[in-house]
């Protein structure tokens, strides 16, 4: 039985989430649910100036201390990343029979990633995420599937296509960097994302009575090569993990949090981490995000660069290919764990 939708459960206004959402006792237990502050301040980069060794420096050391950075000189327009969350907003505050056109549901029933409703229920003991979401492909732009991107603004197609060329072109500006970082041959990363996909993730967490109890995501990374994110201005609730420790990522409005995901920790034979992280709820207030996640091209074998092995730098990670990669990150996910650990040599 596919799950309910998060949103109208909230709207009900139940004083006690159903059992399926609230973590177990040894999840919630002994401070598991408190974040600390974050010990240094989070990371900034300059993506204007990522061709200087000082800026590459910054981006070197926030990908092996913490996987992710704020990108500063990003080219998006405050007024573009407005637009588009504004956007996001009006279309969750649709009525559910109407924004169900688009559900991720085949017949009410065969998951699909593409479309609107909850993630995919892989157990029965499965613990689900307090959020409802929004997932759409929008590369390769000849494999959009329109039937699934709403149409309560006109300008919803337009905006988001407008959106995904500018993050698009921060992720090339990225990847042209780490390339340099690890010495790499210069069309390395280019060549892995030739006809790779790319998919925006609208993510929506209604108000939760049991914020002590619940998840807006559970602790996870992205199996993603990069991962390009906007978050609510008005309100917080993503947290990262570090040395088993969590802690609290700072709200930054109108400006782009980006984090490599476990494809780059693969390919960069682990010179870089992919986060662990997870997202809280509130009692009060709704919040939303938009996640970009880029991926490598679905024909490709996954494993470490070679330029980056030699008799003293072995693999750390065995050779997979990319679909039964993701198709491993599903099933692993759904029961808390990290598919990318199994893959450790």
């Amino acid at each position: 039985m596919a799950p309910a939708i998060v949103q109208e459960l909230a709207a009900a206004s139940v004083e006690e989430p159903p059992s399926r959402y609230r973590l177990q006792e040894k999840d919630h237990s002994d401070g598991m649910m408190v974040a600390a502050e974050m010990p240094e301040p989070i990371p900034v980069v300059d993506l204007s100036q990522l061709a200087s060794a000082d800026e590459a420096a910054k981006l070197r050391e926030a990908l092996q201390n913490w996987g992710f950075f704020l990108a500063t000189n990003h080219g998006v327009e405050v007024s573009l990343m407005d637009n588009v969350m504004n956007l996001s907003r009006e279309f969750f505050n649709q009525p559910i029979e109407w924004k169900q056109k688009f559900s991720n549901l085949i017949d009410g029933k065969k998951f699909q990633m593409e479309g609107y409703g909850t993630d995919r229920v892989v157990t029965k003991d499965q613990i689900l995420d307090w959020s409802d979401r929004l997932q759409l492909r929008v590369e390769p732009k000849e494999e959009q599937n329109l039937s699934f991107w709403p149409d309560h603004r006109e300008s919803f197609r337009d905006v988001l296509n407008e959106y995904a060329s500018r993050t698009r072109e921060i992720r090339d500006n990225i990847l042209q960097a780490v390339t340099k970082l690890l010495e790499l041959d210069e069309d390395y990363f280019f060549n892995q994302v030739n006809k790779a996909p790319a998919s925006a993730r609208f993510n929506y967490y209604p108000p939760c009575p049991r914020p002590d109890l619940v998840l807006g995501v559970k602790p996870h990374s992205d199996g993603s090569l990069l991962t390009i994110l906007l978050v609510d201005k008005d309100i917080g609730g993503l947290q990262v993990q570090r040395d088993g420790k969590w802690y609290n990522v700072p709200d930054s409005p109108h400006k782009l949090l980006i984090n490599i995901g476990d494809t780059m920790e693969i390919l960069c034979n682990g010179i870089f981490r992919s986060p662990v992280h997870r997202v809280v709820t509130n009692a009060e207030k709704e919040r939303i995000s938009l996640a970009m996640f880029y991926s490598v091209d679905g024909e490709k074998d996954l494993e470490p660069a070679a330029g980056l092995l030699d008799e003293n730098r072995s693999a750390r990670y065995r050779k997979v290919n990319i679909r039964d990669f993701f198709a491993g990150i599903s099933e692993q996910s759904s029961r808390g764990k990290r598919y990318i650990d199994s893959l450790k040599i």
